[in-house]
């Protein structure tokens, strides 16, 4: 099989010997070079330039939560203001609320009660790279995701203290990053009033007790607990509280999925009959300390490490087969940092004989949902949570 990075690498200078600009920006291939060009990040994969792409590598997951230098960035535009955080203003208005208001960033802080709280940040196209066949888009491995702790205020504060009409159906989400071309559409989303209202959802200046990186949304982002990151809105500039579906290019037709493929509920008021926003993240894991094909010496026990997630209702148990599936064994969880947090988990292997042995990681939820053997097929490689299955090699 061909080297996923080894693929992006060539087709990437295929397209740009051709002049296909373009083409390589609407195929998400870049030249991908494992050393990071942006200032303040460190050992990150490259996977595009411009608009900046950037995933984790895995071992970074194998930790509670992902070093701020080390998380990985995502953005659909290349015009990234440095924003002054004195100047730095959240506008709130919108068709169904009482009073606009305005507030700086000393006033988030300062006139609202400060939260924390541990959530899984995950790109909802983690791990397109990995369909078969491939699916269109930024050919993410399993790095564009990171957890953290997350300090802020409650949107619900904040929107209360500008009063919510009646009439109030969602809240939009605008931030100060834009497209090269005028003809871009900005990058905004909307939430469902409910979940606006959530008290998990925060408007966040903090990340791993320091202030929000640049390429992470400084200085305030939205923090929306057990749903993907497209609504994780960096560099928050406006929120607006509307009486309408909102009708955007990124809500009405990016980032949908099939409703025949995936339980729906989540976002009503932008549902068709055929497809719905991406919203819950699903129950996932991951082994952070083995990769597939590595050859390891002989040993009494190796340790299989990892972490699991789902969309908020906590990991209940973790398995794993070293036979192919054959047979399964619970692997030990380790501490629970809360329902949003991802799970680090580990497994105690003591290989009876030197061979090659197929490893499989399979999560199950407390609500009972559990990982399929094969990904979900899907127009955009979304929601890619198959069983992880990789090959060892033992001395």
């Amino acid at each position: 099989m061909v080297d996923r990075r080894h693929f992006i690498k060539q087709s990437a200078g295929s397209l740009a010997a051709l002049g296909g600009l373009a083409l390589l920006q609407r195929s998400g291939l870049a030249a991908a070079a494992d050393t990071t060009a942006l200032s303040g990040k460190e050992s990150l994969v490259n996977l595009t330039d411009r608009p900046p792409n950037y995933e984790t590598p895995v071992n970074y997951f194998d930790a509670p939560f992902t070093p701020n230098k080390h998380f990985f960035v995502r953005y659909h535009h290349a015009v990234i203001p440095e924003i002054n955080a004195s100047e730095w203003r959240l506008r709130i208005g919108g068709d169904a609320l009482n009073s606009p208001l305005e507030f700086t960033l000393e006033q988030l802080r300062n006139d609202f009660e400060q939260v924390e709280i541990a959530a899984l940040c995950l790109c909802s196209g983690n791990r397109r790279g990995l369909f078969e066949p491939p699916a269109p888009g930024l050919q993410w491995g399993s790095g564009a995701m990171g957890n953290a702790l997350w300090r802020g205020v409650r949107l619900k504060d904040v929107l209360a203290r500008a009063g919510i009409d009646k009439s109030a159906l969602e809240v939009s989400l605008a931030g100060a990053d834009s497209g090269v071309l005028p003809t871009t559409p900005n990058f905004v989303k909307s939430l469902p009033l409910a979940k606006a209202l959530d008290e998990n959802t925060l408007i966040a200046f903090e990340m791993n007790g320091e202030a929000l990186p640049h390429w992470n949304g400084f200085p305030a982002r939205l923090i929306v607990p057990g749903w993907t990151a497209t609504f994780w809105l960096k560099h928050l500039t406006a929120l607006n509280v509307i009486a309408k579906p909102f009708d955007g290019f990124w809500m009405k037709t990016a980032y949908r999925i099939p409703k025949d493929r995936f339980p729906s509920g989540q976002f009503s008021s932008q549902e068709t009959e055929t497809a719905m926003p991406i919203t819950e993240i699903v129950v996932n894991s991951l082994i952070t300390n083995l990769e597939d094909g590595q050859s390891l010496p002989k040993a009494k026990t190796i340790d299989i490490k990892g972490v699991a997630w789902d969309g908020g209702n906590g990991i209940a148990r973790v398995d794993i087969s070293i036979d192919g599936g054959v047979n399964w064994q619970q692997a030990t969880l380790k501490q629970d940092y809360g329902r949003f947090s991802w799970r680090q988990w580990h497994f105690a292997f003591a290989p009876k004989q030197p061979g090659s042995y197929r490893i499989m990681a399979r999560a199950t939820s407390a609500s009972g949902a559990t990982q399929p053997l094969e990904a979900i097929s899907n127009p955009s490689g979304y929601h890619h949570n198959a069983v992880q299955k990789m090959t060892i090699h033992l001395a």
